[in-house]
């Protein structure tokens, strides 16, 4: 089931501050800082609170990479389609929608996740769709779109294995399939075209270095086409 304070929009608001990711200073979100109680929270203070690990409260370098490239490259989603698969805060759903999409639709499997998009949408004066539901689950796990795209999500073994597959498949269909990755230990680039490339300053508290190269990958049909 998922987890939820009694009062999710309230708890997002008291645990985070507005702030201005540094790849996209278009757009301020609800986001963790050292100023809030959020930022050094422990598993027990997350139990209490009814609340997953808050991956929404921070900005990643993904998730950045693609909004910034979409905010540079708006003919990319300008009349179309996008749905953004584990969208976290919402950082790249937003950059479609400000890019003239048609429609965007962001999905995260944890509820507080898609709140937070949703507020950090309404703080940004756009409107998003969300879905809780499981993409990976099956092969219809997705709505029909024209452009798909993911940040941050090749985090663990399975995970990187699954939704590579998944967003291959989207591939596969004739979509226009973006990944942002700024090597996690799982990702490879085997059947990637390299879309961009950008320098995001992060924080030592979140990884090991202040500065991660991120890049926005196309995610090509079959996986034995080089790069």
């Amino acid at each position: 089931m998922p987890r939820l304070p009694a009062d999710p929009e309230g708890f997002i608001r008291a645990n985070t501050a507005l702030a201005t990711p540094a790849m996209v200073p278009e757009f301020k979100l609800w986001l963790a800082s050292e100023y809030v109680p959020i930022w050094q929270a422990t598993e027990t203070w997350l139990e209490e609170q009814n609340v997953d690990p808050p991956y929404w409260a921070f900005c990643w370098p993904g998730g950045q990479a693609i909004a910034r490239y979409l905010l540079d490259h708006p003919a990319e989603v300008r009349g179309k389609r996008v749905i953004d698969f584990a969208a976290g805060s919402g950082v790249s759903a937003m950059a479609a929608a400000r890019g003239g999409a048609n429609s965007v639709l962001a999905n995260d499997i944890d509820g507080l996740s898609l709140i937070a998009a949703q507020l950090n949408a309404e703080v940004n004066g756009l409107t998003l769709q969300v879905s809780a539901d499981d993409w990976l689950a099956g092969p219809d796990g997705a709505p029909d779109a024209d452009v798909v795209i993911a940040g941050d999500v090749c985090y663990e073994r399975d995970m990187s294995a699954r939704a590579l597959a998944w967003l291959r498949s989207h591939a596969r269909l004739g979509r226009l399939v973006l990944l942002g990755d700024p090597g996690r230990n799982y990702f490879h680039a085997q059947g990637l075209r390299e879309r961009a490339r950008y320098q995001i300053p992060t924080s030592l508290q979140l990884e090991n270095r202040g500065m991660r190269e991120t890049v926005v990958w196309q995610v090509l049909p079959e996986p034995d086409i080089n790069p």
